[in-house]
């Protein structure tokens, strides 16, 4: 997604995560083929959005696709079950001081 997954902004709206999610779930219903596809899915979103909202938020989306499966974002470092317990076992060692 854009910067902040949380709240995505297109020209004259605000994207919520609700409405994010409300968005994504309706890509999976209607798909593409679907007779009105666009309308559909803006009225699935629900409010004032409109056809032009969903299509721009799907182009942003399909961009952000479209880095990640070109490796031009970097994955997030996640611990290793190992760091967890170590940090874990240190808590525990200071815990008991």
């Amino acid at each position: 997604m854009a910067s902040n997954p949380a709240l995505l902004t297109c020209p004259g709206s605000t994207w919520t995560a609700e409405k994010n999610k409300l968005f994504e779930d309706a890509l999976a219903v209607y798909e593409e083929g679907t007779l009105d596809r666009w309308q559909r899915i803006a009225n699935a979103v629900g409010g004032k959005t409109s056809v032009e909202e969903v299509k721009k938020h799907y182009e942003i989306l399909q961009h952000d696709i479209d880095l990640i499966e070109s490796d031009k974002v970097p994955l997030p470092q996640y611990k290793t079950s190992e760091d967890k317990l170590g940090n874990q076992h240190m808590s525990l060692k200071h815990s008991n001081l």
